[in-house]
């Protein structure tokens, strides 16, 4: 798409009596002259933009980009009319130090990352997203940096505009632009904190190679960094946004790019040859029992299951455990308030664990359940929705719709080798969705949510009603979709049973916009609920379900951080029992019962024997993880 804008007419004066010329019109606004204080945080700010290029050319972080093609409404403002989605996985080490930049409508042949497109397209083309991309995918990750050859007094003018706390972090704003015109000079406002001079916000555009603001080249972008570790300062989200007409229409665009993987490693294939030390084990082989063929095959399975999770956390894509964490307390809960009333027996504790992308998906591997953070973000936050996403899941569990047992061989996941990783095969056929769909509904009747499921079915239908447009967010990338092919929902008698979607009706909260419910550390991966405070609509353009928003952060410092984050897991209600501090993982040996309802455990396993009466075991409840949006 090319974004161009209206060309200003300047007009020219004429001097003197023998003849005329055109004065030029200055192209920036006069700069102030900074004081000693000033100039003194804008040199440390360069220093400090050197050292965070050779960090981030230690790291190989994941980065994904989702952009909403946009035009006017009447009633909604603007409404998302298509979609693109990549996933990137990229090496910066390997270099982003070329000077030419093409359109960003043009192939990928020179630009800042020349050196970096093979680790670009590694996830994205093993993933299936390079398919009809047609945005230049390093654009968006330019935009991580404000010039990383020429950030300098000699080629920037600074000028000072105000003091202003981002969360608890007090910066100092300065107004930036070139000396020189050249091709990708930042042009705009940057935000450095006072302590260390680390630029940490940065807003505006890039500069083309004629005039200072030609979206013909670039758009406009506000770009973020957090504290990630102590004295590190690195990108975290990127927010795009471009408007204009073309011809007698008025198009836009709106993107969000994430960071995160910082931590993580090349995987090689040597990272699989593990050793481990377990200290003071004791030897039980003379009491250990034999192995039925049907434990056998349980068990196949279960190597399955744990060689496809251990790969894709080890890849950035699946978020780690964290303990007391959203997965426990409120999606391990909800699954054992299905389980119980319906009496489900399963061979192993069924856990939930939280895939990191923005698409919309979810599967089930083994016993395990990968819900994309995407999904969970665009769901209203009552749990009766996300109990219909996840009784599907258990029910594809219950009816033995497992993994395919041949990544019990380990060498089959050896990632990156992209043909392998291809071939990982996680979503299920259209036969044993139908059945699980069916099967869902069953339990969804039995359960404490029977009385909400017109709530919950809004969410399907408004999920159908812009999956039309919105095919890159619908589409899975390892899972099932929610949507058939033919666009309607799997669970559709529950989405039958909302209500028809009213914009008008402000109560109506079928969806919330992208990442409404979680945040990604961006150092670890782990995964956190937000902490924010709610807000009803105050109009039907305060809904945008399903679209992307600006991104806006509270600061931090890291140690702040890390002691507020102690206090608050210290000071955490209980949300009916408290999870175990490290739950086990699938396949585990069960917990002996206590008796007591325990948040995210399931019943006790590893028996055929039907699932303990709600007297005799854990009980369902509330996980009150999940408030009420109209509060």
């Amino acid at each position: 798409m090319m974004f161009r804008k209206i060309a200003l007419t300047l007009l020219t004066a004429t001097l003197g009596t023998s003849g005329a010329y055109a004065k030029k019109a200055p192209k920036f606004e006069q700069a102030h002259q900074l004081t000693s204080e000033q100039a003194a945080l804008v040199q440390k700010s360069i220093g400090q933009e050197k050292i965070l290029i050779k960090a981030i050319q230690q790291r190989t972080p994941l980065v994904e980009t989702y952009i909403q093609d946009t035009r006017p409404d009447v009633k909604l403002y603007q409404i998302p009319v298509g979609d693109q989605y990549t996933l990137s996985r990229v090496d910066f080490g390997k270099g982003f130090f070329d000077k030419t930049y093409e359109t960003k409508d043009s192939a990928n042949k020179k630009g800042w990352f020349k050196g970096s497109l093979a680790s670009i397209t590694g996830i994205t083309k093993a993933l299936g997203l390079d398919k009809h991309f047609t945005y230049n995918p390093t654009g968006f990750m330019q935009m991580m940096f404000l010039d990383p050859t020429g950030f300098d007094q000699q080629h920037y003018v600074f000028s000072y505009v105000r003091r202003e706390f981002l969360g608890s972090v007090r910066t100092w704003v300065f107004d930036v632009h070139p000396k020189v015109a050249g091709m990708g000079r930042f042009y705009g406002r940057i935000w450095i904190e006072d302590q260390d001079g680390n630029v940490v916000r940065f807003n505006g555009t890039y500069t083309g190679p004629k005039s200072e603001d030609d979206s013909r080249y670039y758009f406009h972008f506000d770009s973020w960094r957090m504290n990630v570790q102590p004295g590190i300062w690195l990108p975290v989200a990127i927010y795009v946004e471009e408007s204009t007409r073309d011809g007698e229409k008025q198009v836009g665009l709106k993107a969000q790019t994430h960071f995160w993987g910082y931590s993580l490693k090349l995987p090689t294939r040597d990272s699989e040859s593990v050793s481990m030390k377990v200290d003071d084990a004791e030897d039980k082989s003379e009491d250990s029992t034999d192995v039925s063929p049907l434990q056998a095959s349980r068990e196949w399975v279960l190597q399955a299951e744990n060689n496809v999770i251990d790969r894709l956390e080890q890849a950035g894509l699946v978020a780690p455990l964290t303990p007391n964490g959203f997965e426990t307390t409120v999606l391990d809960q909800i699954v054992t308030n299905l389980v119980v009333p319906n009496n489900i027996a399963l061979s192993l504790p069924v856990h939930c664990r939280i895939m990191l992308t923005d698409t919309v998906e979810v599967t089930t591997v083994g016993n395990t359940i990968l819900i994309s953070k995407g999904l969970i973000d665009t769901m209203p936050r009552n749990e009766a929705t996300i109990a219909s996403v996840i009784s599907m899941e258990l029910a594809h569990i219950a009816l033995g719709h497992h993994i395919d047992t041949r990544y019990a061989f380990n060498d089959r996941l050896m990632f990156p080798d992209e043909s392998s990783f291809r071939r990982i095969n996680m979503n299920h056929n259209d036969h044993d969705n139908q059945e699980a769909a069916a099967k869902a509904q069953q339990y969804l009747d039995a359960s404490m949510y029977k009385d909400q499921l017109s709530t919950a079915g809004l969410y399907w239908s408004q999920l159908a009603s812009r999956g039309g447009v919105l095919k890159a967010l619908n589409t899975p990338k390892l899972g099932d979709s929610l949507l058939k092919t033919d666009g309607t929902p799997w669970m559709a008698t529950i989405a039958h049973s909302a209500p028809k979607l009213n914009w008008d009706d402000l109560a109506q909260i079928p969806a919330l916009p992208l990442g409404s419910w979680l945040k990604t550390d961006p150092w670890d991966d782990h995964v956190h609920q937000l902490n924010a405070k709610l807000y009803a609509p105050l109009n039907p353009r305060d809904k945008m379900p399903l679209e992307v928003t600006p991104v806006y952060f509270r600061l931090q410092r890291y140690d702040e951080a890390q002691s507020q984050a102690a206090n608050a897991a210290a000071a955490k209600p209980n949300p009916g029992a408290a999870a175990p501090a490290n739950p086990p993982a699938a396949g585990d040996p069960p917990a002996q019962p206590t008796g007591q309802p325990t948040g995210g455990t399931q019943p006790p396993a590893g028996t055929d024997q039907p699932v303990p009466s709600q007297a005799e075991g854990p009980q369902p409840q509330q996980t009150g993880g999940t408030p009420n949006p109209q509060q």
